[in-house]
């Protein structure tokens, strides 16, 4: 697996960047818990020029507000994503990129034809059997602590990107 050739980051939010729970409140908002590193990783592979884009079932002003400050631009944010091999052919197309230069990371079976159609298709260690059987790549830890940064911080490294520069991270997105 060779995480140097990817150009692009994408993934799906619950399960992978939260561990999967929902606590329901009144107005039909639900409260998610993200996990900073995954966030801190997305963010400096963002600065590092790699695009990202996020393909959710879900649809909150929460989620869309933290993706916008991860780094990801409003319009590779897919939210209510039913479909999200076509929203990944459009994030393709849209970035000039073939499917074998991103890397995606879903949990569970709508995700099932983008972790397949990915150059790397990563899954948490905690996903579900279909999603673990396919995956090029499983984590070492479950959704919601981590495993997007572990996959993240793979990628930058292979391409010599894991560096920090405290002066940069303070770019606002």
């Amino acid at each position: 697996m060779d995480f140097a050739r990817i150009k692009a980051i994408t993934f799906d939010v619950d399960g992978v960047m939260t561990d999967g729970s929902l606590i329901a409140m009144d107005h039909s908002e639900f409260i998610r818990v993200f996990n900073a590193k995954d966030s801190f990783a997305a963010r400096t592979a963002a600065m590092k020029g790699y695009a990202l884009g996020v393909f959710t079932g879900g649809e909150t002003e929460g989620v869309h507000t933290r993706m916008l400050s991860m780094g990801v631009p409003e319009e590779d944010i897919y939210m209510r994503c039913r479909g999200k091999i076509k929203a990944f052919e459009d994030f393709c197309r849209r970035h000039s990129l073939k499917a074998d230069e991103v890397l995606y990371v879903g949990d569970d079976i709508p995700d099932l034809p983008v972790v397949k159609a990915a150059g790397i298709g990563a899954v948490p260690a905690d996903a579900s059997p279909e999603l673990l059987e396919a995956a090029d790549y499983v984590c070492s830890i479950p959704g919601g602590r981590g495993c997007l940064r572990e996959v993240i911080e793979k990628v930058l490294r292979a391409a010599g990107n894991w560096t920090f520069e405290p002066d940069c991270y303070e770019k606002i997105f």
